[in-house]
């Protein structure tokens, strides 16, 4: 086995929190350069595309971090039981935040998000054959709207910057992939 191009020599956890844990790891290269990263653990999370033969059913709420509302597909992580399974989250958050279940979920592929300072993945899922119900919303989610649309409308809400997630974008291409 060959010898790993970044080895750890230490690390050291400079900030956590229940989302996320920020750590700084000291390495040394394998031409003998030493180096730092930061990196961001985070749980891995799902997202899902509710499809209804018709129409996607998306969700918009306030995203802080970047200061606007945004229509992505619904999407999260069960941060206080991480010993769920990816399809345990993907149904989980399908219907917190939209009330749908799905009679079918199928996984269609696993994808990093930002790799370069983040060991976090989305678990990307088709949810099918759906059954409305009530969302139940976290605090964290107040003022959450959800609204289905066309496929052609999802790629007018793209072009106009009105879906700007790469998790969401990312996840149609998939989507359309899977489905060709």
């Amino acid at each position: 086995m060959s010898e790993p191009e970044i080895k750890l020599i230490d690390t050291k956890v400079v900030y956590k929190n229940r989302w996320m844990t920020v750590r700084e790891d000291r390495v040394k290269r394998s031409n003998g350069d030493h180096g730092l990263f930061g990196v961001v653990d985070k749980p891995d999370f799902a997202l899902i595309i509710p499809f209804d033969g018709d129409r996607f059913h998306l969700v918009q709420q306030y995203r802080y971090p970047v200061d606007g509302r945004y229509w992505e597909f619904p999407q999260g992580s069960l941060e206080l039981s991480p010993e769920s399974t990816p399809e345990q989250v993907a149904a989980a958050e399908l219907a917190e935040e939209t009330g749908l279940t799905a009679g079918s979920m199928t996984k269609l592929g696993k994808l990093f998000q930002a790799y370069g300072y983040s060991n976090q993945a989305v678990n990307i899922f088709k949810a099918t054959e759906l059954v409305q119900g009530e969302a139940n919303l976290s605090s964290e989610e107040q003022g959450l709207l959800a609204g289905a649309f066309t496929r052609q409308e999802l790629d007018t809400l793209i072009t106009q910057g009105e879906i700007t997630d790469l998790a969401t974008i990312s996840a149609l291409y998939l989507f359309d992939r899977e489905s060709s």
